[in-house]
């Protein structure tokens, strides 16, 4: 048996895939820059590694939540343009300007700590100035944008900031037409025009995330933020399936049958007895649990491809391992659980996941833990 066949699960990680999915998506915003969001490693397909792809593929930017996720782009030796956006006091600011990361600023706090962190770096920070257009979120209410807009001005007159962008994010992008989409496009444009008539010349102007890069072209402005698009899952099924845009999932996630064996009818299975077989059958162990990132909500309701056939996961979800009801059909011990993927060989997708947990496919590749390996398929000598 071959490694690969080996081990207990895995997701594979389809590289060529995301570097189609960034073309796709370049092409539905041909008058911007692409950033690949690459935050949560890479919507747990693993950041270094997609992020190469992406950028090969010919995204511009590199977008993460957190500083350290930035900051281990660049200890991993990627160039070109970084931006983090979800600070908190003391964090890495210094490191951060050190490493020419663009930074985000929601508000006054934030610009002093930056500046002061220029100060003492010696070298200007690469600002990026994030306005609450309406999702409540972070960013700069439009009351308080003046303030933050003068004194970020006032900066970078001194010479310890770049005010490089203007920035906001959608609360509704993927429910097309509701009114908050045009709503937030207003007030962002607004706040634009108000940093720009105060002397703000950005590098870059940006809303549009994944649906908005999709289904809004009026948001695409000088860039467009693509996350979930990027990875083949389609930020909404009221949207369209990943096909209906010309993307294909990048995970496929598999695990290998631990034990086959018969049961009698009435037999209980898992914790709690929810499930009980109604006839004489055979049982299948998956070797994956919620330790893993298997939602314990999809217990009885989740689909999973064996030996050909989709079935039901039998009873509960437990920490690292499940059942399913194989219906006497003679299957080895070590054949492949294919819990998701493309879809295109009768395997289940995320999304289906996704419905079964009553949750996002976001959420589903997401949480695979650590404990799954990421083997990452079709990888250029730089990504191995």
């Amino acid at each position: 048996m071959n490694e690969t066949a080996s081990l207990r699960a895995r997701a594979e990680i389809d590289l060529d895939a995301l570097r189609a999915n960034v073309r796709v998506l370049r092409a539905r915003a041909a008058g911007a820059q692409l950033m690949a969001v690459v935050k949560s490693d890479a919507y747990g397909h693993g950041a270094v590694p997609c992020a190469r792809a992406a950028l090969e593929a010919g995204a511009t930017w590199l977008g993460t939540a957190t500083p350290q996720e930035a900051l281990a782009l660049r200890a991993a030796g990627l160039g070109g343009r970084v931006m983090c956006w979800l600070w908190t006091p003391g964090g890495p600011w210094r490191e951060a300007i050190e490493a020419d990361i663009d930074v985000s600023v929601s508000g006054m706090w934030a610009l002093r700590e930056v500046v002061a962190a220029a100060a003492e770096a010696g070298v200007p920070a690469r600002i990026q100035l994030k306005a609450d257009t309406g999702l409540g979120r972070n960013g700069c209410q439009p009351a308080d944008w003046p303030e933050l807009v003068a004194a970020a001005r006032a900066a970078e007159a001194e010479g310890t900031v770049r005010i490089t962008g203007l920035w906001s994010h959608f609360a509704c992008a993927d429910e097309p037409g509701h009114p908050s989409i045009a709503a937030q496009l207003a007030v962002f444009r607004d706040m634009v025009e108000h940093a720009e008539k105060a002397g703000v010349e950005p590098e870059v102007r940006h809303m549009a995330n994944s649906p908005a890069t999709l289904t809004i072209p009026e948001a695409h402005f000088d860039l467009v933020r693509t996350g979930i698009a990027m990875y083949g899952i389609s930020p909404s099924p009221e949207l369209g399936t990943p096909a209906d845009f010309g993307l294909r999932p990048v995970m496929r996630l598999v695990a290998s049958v631990a034990l086959v064996k018969q049961v009698p009818a009435g037999h209980g299975i898992s914790y709690g007895h929810h499930y009980t077989t109604s006839a004489e059958t055979t049982l299948g162990l998956v070797p994956v649990g919620y330790a893993d990132g298997i939602p314990r909500h999809a217990s009885g309701r989740a689909p999973v491809l064996v030996g050909g056939v989709v079935r039901r996961i039998a009873g509960r979800v437990a920490m690292d391992q499940f059942v399913v009801d194989l219906g006497g059909d003679p299957i080895e011990v070590g054949s492949e659980a294919v819990l998701f993927g493309p879809g295109d060989r009768g395997e289940p997708t995320a999304e289906d996941w996704a419905q079964a947990a009553d949750t996002i496919a976001y959420e589903i590749v997401t949480r695979i833990g650590t404990r799954v390996p990421r083997l990452h398929l079709h990888a250029t000598p730089a990504e191995s």
